[in-house]
């Protein structure tokens, strides 16, 4: 039996080296809430979740004070009990936000722990579809000071060069002719045989603007474009995708599988991008991907590459890794001791247990931020 002793919580503050803007906001730091279980027998499980620009406090605050004290002299198979309690905990302060998330870096603190005590990849554990490598998407194109058409269309190009046969763009911040003149660009550089997605990052209010902007889209054939409104906004997205043959996605910051049952039954989009560290942990993505396969739906999750891929790579409806080929945007990366590595377009799966890697010591004491009121950046609940 597998049981929990300790519950340590540390924000890490990791500032972009260079401010990044999308259609909607601009990004100058992430904050994530590193998470660390341990177990009697020595075993130690890592999770993580995020917040952008600042207010990794209140990640912190959720997760010492609302649910890690529920979690000690528990066994750590127990995850569906304990995500259950968690949550049914949590039902006043947060179904979705911090503690949404907090919940979510938990679950998956959770699963490594069991996966590296049966010295499994957690893959494995989770019962591979593959066990070698799988399909990913070179994600980028984002909007910075000075960057020209040409600078992104040899951005993606780079990507297919590399062996990528799918990228993703930014679009949305700007006019619809010059929208139109990035794509352009773009897809004269990667051929007409490549993938692309493009990702608006809710850049409209109303139906007729995303129109324009879809009707400018539509000959440059995009096999999605994301997140087109509000995340609230579920009646515009279910309108626009009656409206245009591109396939809308979106889902990346929803939590709960509820609110993933109105996406599909709404019509809103064909596709979900569901985010293990914002929906509700790997737990509630497994129940999330089952339901969308119920329904003749994929899942293709949101970014953070060194968590889904081992859902990717052991789920039948879910097809690719959103692969950062970078440490500038999503730097994540900077914090952690090992690496995945791409090849032809495709990631290899770690065969290390677990997640198949550890938090950097000597980058969380480079990020690790300490309170007012705290003494260390570490703070672990037993």
């Amino acid at each position: 039996m597998s049981v929990i002793e300790s519950v340590s919580v540390c924000i890490a503050r990791v500032p972009l080296d260079e401010p990044v803007t999308f259609s909607t906001r601009q990004v100058t730091a992430r904050e994530y809430c590193l998470i660390r279980i341990r177990s009697t027998d020595g075993h130690e499980g890592l999770g993580y979740c995020y917040a952008v620009n600042s207010a990794g406090r209140l990640l912190s605050i959720a997760a010492t004070e609302l649910l890690a004290p529920k979690l000690i002299g528990q066994d750590s198979h127990r995850v569906e009990g304990l995500w259950t309690e968690m949550y049914q905990d949590a039902l006043l302060l947060g179904r979705a936000g911090a503690v949404m998330r907090v919940l979510s870096a938990i679950d998956i603190a959770l699963w490594d722990l069991n996966a590296r005590s049966a010295s499994l990849p957690l893959y494995r554990y989770l019962g591979a579809t593959t066990l070698d490598r799988v399909p990913a998407y070179a994600s980028g194109g984002y909007y910075l000071p000075g960057k020209t058409n040409a600078d992104l269309a040899s951005e993606m190009e780079t990507h297919v060069s590399e062996g990528f046969t799918a990228v993703k763009m930014k679009v949305g911040l700007k006019s619809v002719a010059q929208e139109r003149e990035r794509m352009a660009a773009v897809r004269d550089a990667i051929g007409d045989d490549v993938r692309l997605m493009l990702d608006a990052n809710n850049a409209w209010r109303d139906l007729p603007t995303a129109l324009e902007y879809t009707q400018c889209f539509e000959p440059f054939n995009p096999f999605w474009l994301e997140e087109p409104f509000s995340p609230d906004d579920i009646d515009n997205h279910a309108r626009l995708a009656a409206a245009t043959r591109i396939t809308i996605a979106t889902g990346e910051v929803e939590a709960g599988r509820w609110r993933f049952k109105d996406l599909i039954q709404s019509g809103a989009t064909t596709l979900l991008q569901t985010d293990a560290t914002v929906c509700g942990g790997i737990t509630e993505w497994r129940r999330i991907a089952a339901t969308a396969a119920s329904h003749g739906l994929t899942v293709e999750p949101h970014a953070w590459h060194d968590v889904h891929i081992h859902l990717v790579a052991s789920t039948p409806n879910s097809t690719y890794v959103e692969w950062m080929p970078d440490d500038h945007i999503v730097n994540f990366r900077r914090l952690i001791d090992k690496q995945l590595v791409a090849e032809n377009g495709q990631l290899l799966l770690p065969k290390d247990p677990g997640l198949g890697f550890r938090f950097d010591e000597a980058a969380v004491e480079r990020y690790g931020v300490i309170y007012n009121g705290e003494k260390e950046k570490w703070i672990t609940v037993r």
